[in-house]
C-alpha cells in the first residue's frame, strides 16, 4: 500500500433501503510509519463540487476532481474533503487479507501531488493528517 493507491471497501456501508452492504472507493493519502493511514473516500455525486477548479474548498461540499479515472471507476469522481477518521495499519492489512479491501488502481503522480496539497489545506484535514500530507507531498518531490 502506497500514496495514491485507491481501494475499494466490500462492505463500507449499509444502504437504508435495502439493508445490504455496499462498496466504497478510498484514497490512501499518507502511510507514516507507527502511525494511522490517512486516507479520504471517493464520490460520483457532484452534490455541488466543480469539475473546475479541481481543487474546491467551497459550499456546500469541498472536493477535488479527478475526472473518469478508469477501470472500476467509469464515471466522474472526486475525492470528498469531508473528515474521514484515520485507518489503522493492522485493520487495514486484515481486511485485505480477508477480500473486504483490494486494490483497485492507483493515481499518476501528478495527480496524487495535487490531490494531496488540496487535502492539505482543507478546513476538516487535521493538523496530524496535515502534516502527515506535507511529509508525504515532500518524499514524493
Amino acid at each position: 500500500m502506497q500514496p495514491g493507491d485507491i481501494y475499494r471497501h466490500e462492505a463500507f456501508y449499509t444502504d437504508l433501503s435495502t439493508g445490504k452492504l455496499e462498496p466504497k472507493y478510498l484514497l490512501i493519502l499518507a502511510v507514516p510509519r507507527g502511525d494511522d493511514i490517512v486516507a479520504r473516500l471517493l464520490t460520483s455525486r457532484a452534490h455541488g463540487r466543480p469539475e473546475t477548479p479541481p481543487c474546491f474548498h467551497g459550499r456546500p461540499y469541498g472536493g477535488y476532481f479527478l475526472g473518469v479515472p478508469g477501470g472500476p471507476l467509469n464515471s466522474k469522481t472526486w475525492v470528498d474533503l469531508r473528515p474521514f477518521d484515520d485507518l489503522d495499519p493492522a485493520a487495514f492489512h486484515r481486511h485485505s487479507e480477508r477480500g473486504i479491501l483490494a486494490h483497485s488502481h492507483t493515481l499518476p503522480l501528478t495527480v496524487l501531488r495535487a490531490v494531496l496539497e488540496c487535502v492539505a489545506a482543507a478546513d476538516d484535514t487535521t493538523r496530524r493528517q496535515e502534516r502527515h500530507l506535507r511529509d508525504t507531498l515532500a518524499a514524493l518531490r
